[in-house]
């Protein structure tokens, strides 16, 4: 009988079968490894050989140069953020900067020999993004370093000299969620130099906004603005605008309108006027009962900040003329209701009636004028008078107490129900276009028992209005008595006719003004 051969025959089958199983598992796990995680084989993990430190493999798809190792020329493997710049994110943020950089380079913005800098970049996708295009000079900052890319610094303290950069790039938004814009756009323009250019990703996407934006770069012209499609749900739309900075143009800082006669009106510009056609529509028929009419309007009102997008702003600025006690408006009303879109405003009060004076002592963020607004600096005569019945109107608000009028000093004689003192008139017009700038949001509430029929022309003659983005304005006017059916108020000369004719032009003129109660 021959021998027989079937045993050694499997197990030489077993065992071929188990090598190639081992050399499967060897080439899958090195294929994940490449292509999927971007990891490098010395980090074990079923990786039997080890690659060289340098070497670099280009995800297919997402573009040369967009590297899926991060080579030991740039990030140490001892980095303990490697992780992190081999992650998917990462790689995804890499390839959507390096792309936007190298559309910037067809453009002739960007240059492999430019000198730049990232502001406010977290990880410094964006620097990488840059050195792997071949701009080799690109150092990213942040508030927390993240080295060898970003280095400690913030964009409203950039820790360079002026003229140091040919490109700064601030990507994210980071302008719009800055606290500091107006500090953080002129870094960048003190930083870049005369001729080199700065691209900003922005989230706002109106004209007001946008405008808000070029305000704050007045040291440098607008190249170009386009909008392209972000790379994360976080900011699905980007605006990305391109500025170049000009030599001889110099940023002087929050402009103000100058000083003097009525050679200063300004023109309130196109897009702010355009606002005013969105407002809600004035109340064109007297009302006959405007104690309710008027204050039912606020239901009505379209606010400004609900339209627009305040961010690109250096202050946050609420005048309240006429404020009398701090629940009057200020507390039950702008404290409350007034979108502000998580802005933090100053309030300025500005009431002559001392009796409110004492309670604004304890309020924070408010700085009490207790003067007259006025058409010139003057001693007036405050005079608190009280139509019929007012003081039972009054009652649940300020105490009953009434209302205060102003007018140049003279001898009053005869006149019952009233309390007259001499108080300090200033000009408002003036005090205001030395307080705030065009760079600052301004609301602004007037509610001054007629003077409005003096305050609103100076506003115009000395081009202070344009300093003001919305107002609020009670027109005072021989309404019609809530004590007394049938009769109107002897206290105001004007009618209805007259306060309409005042909002028109004021809207008419651009400026967005609305019906006070």
């Amino acid at each position: 009988m021959e021998p027989t051969t079937g045993k050694p025959s499997l197990l030489r089958n077993i065992l071929a079968r188990v090598l190639l199983f081992g050399v499967f598992v060897i080439v899958v796990r090195f294929a994940y490894v490449v292509t999927i995680t971007g990891e490098s084989c010395n980090l074990g993990d079923f990786c039997f050989f080890s690659l060289p430190q340098n070497l670099n493999f280009v995800i297919p798809g997402a573009g040369a140069g967009v590297s899926a190792v991060v080579g030991n020329e740039v990030v140490p493997r001892s980095n303990p953020r490697r992780d992190l710049y081999t992650s998917k994110e990462w790689i995804k943020a890499v390839h959507f900067y390096s792309s936007v950089f190298q559309d910037l380079i067809s453009d002739g913005y960007l240059s492999p020999n430019s000198k730049s800098l990232c502001v406010e970049t977290p990880f410094g996708q964006e620097v990488f993004a840059l050195k792997e295009i071949g701009v080799e000079d690109s150092i990213g900052i942040f508030k927390k370093a993240a080295k060898p890319l970003v280095i400690k610094g913030e964009g409203h303290q950039i820790p360079y000299d002026d003229n140091t950069f040919d490109f700064i790039f601030s990507g994210g938004a980071r302008l719009d969620i800055s606290a500091r814009s107006s500090d953080f756009s002129s870094e960048i323009a003190r930083t870049l130099k005369p001729e080199g250019f700065a691209v900003v990703h922005i989230k706002a996407n109106d004209t007001y906004s946008f405008n808000s934006f070029l305000d704050l770069f007045n040291s440098c012209i607008l190249v170009k603005m386009l909008e392209i499609d972000g790379f994360d749900s976080s900011m699905p739309y980007i605006r990305e605008i391109v500025l170049k900075k000009e030599i001889g143009i110099l940023d002087h800082g929050d402009r103000k309108i100058p000083n003097g006669g009525s050679d200063n009106k300004c023109s309130v510009t196109r897009h702010k006027r355009e606002l005013v056609q969105k407002a809600e529509p004035l109340i064109e028929e007297e009302p006959l009962k405007p104690w309710i009419t008027l204050k039912r309007n606020i239901n009505n009102v379209k606010y400004l900040p609900s339209m627009i997008d305040i961010t690109f702003k250096n202050r946050y600025v609420y005048v309240d003329v006429g404020a009398r006690s701090y629940g009057s408006s200020i507390g039950s009303w702008f404290r409350k209701q007034y979108p502000k879109q998580n802005k933090t405003f100053h309030v300025y009060a500005i009431e002559a009636d001392k009796a409110f004076h004492e309670q604004y002592e304890s309020k924070k963020a408010v700085t009490l004028l207790p003067y007259a607004a006025w058409v010139r600096n003057e001693t007036l005569s405050f005079e608190i008078n009280r139509d019929p019945g007012q003081e039972e109107v009054n009652e649940l608000k300020d105490k009953g107490r009434g209302m205060g009028r102003i007018q140049p000093v003279k001898s009053s004689q005869g006149e019952l129900n009233r309390e007259v003192d001499e108080i300090q008139g200033f000009d408002f017009a003036e005090w205001l276009k030395n307080t705030v700038t065009d760079r600052d949001f301004v609301v602004m509430k007037m509610d001054v028992e007629g003077t409005e029929f003096d305050l609103i022309p100076r506003l115009f003659e000395t081009g202070a209005i344009c300093l003001i983005d919305e107002i609020f304005l009670e027109c005072h006017y021989n309404r019609w008595q809530r004590c007394c059916p049938g009769q109107r108020s002897t206290k105001y000369e004007k009618n209805y006719g007259q306060c309409l004719e005042l909002f028109t032009s004021l809207r008419e003129s651009g400026v967005l003004v609305h019906q006070w109660w």
